[in-house]
């Protein structure tokens, strides 16, 4: 098992891969990091408390977006959920978006794009850097991706870029 997975073993950072997630969290919020490197800021669904992560920011068609890495259950995506995906996020300064979890069959690229901007997640994703498309396709229900949408706006969007709320 590589060093990457055994950090977030079963889907949850483990003691060390939660000191590590602060440290970086409070180094992107300070914009020392490439503007890519964003930390998020959630409230809590059971705590209330706001948790804040780090995590790498993709740009697709113009559009910005978050990817899960760690799937479906990771605790921030259900948070972004449970908040109907108002959140903060920080670089060097605050803002407030909104975000919008894109359909499964609009997930493809955005993945793609997003394994070529962060290697560490290349130990969680079932697949390549450099897989054709339909690799993506097919390990997309398991990764939930969010667009960014500013100022908590609802989003509009261009053809090829439909973004649907989950269904419930």
């Amino acid at each position: 098992m590589s060093l990457k997975r055994w950090f977030y073993r079963g889907g949850r950072p483990n003691r060390w891969a939660r000191v590590l997630d602060r440290c970086a969290a409070a180094l992107y919020t300070l914009g020392v990091a490439p503007d890519y490197l964003v930390t998020l800021e959630v409230r809590g669904r059971g705590s209330g408390r706001t948790i804040a992560l780090p995590l790498v920011m993709v740009i697709v068609g113009g559009e910005r977006y978050l990817v899960s890495m760690l799937g479906q259950n990771a605790n921030w995506v259900r948070n972004v959920r449970a908040v109907g995906g108002n959140v903060t996020l920080r670089h060097g300064r605050r803002e407030e978006v909104r975000l919008e979890e894109v359909a499964v069959d609009r997930r493809a690229s955005v993945l793609k794009t997003y394994l070529k901007r962060a290697p560490n997640a290349r130990a969680h994703l079932p697949v390549g850097k450099d897989a054709p498309l339909a690799e993506f396709e097919r390990v997309s229900p398991g990764f939930p991706v969010f667009r960014v949408v500013p100022g908590g706006e609802s989003g509009v969007s261009t053809p090829g870029d439909e973004v649907r709320k989950p269904v419930r």
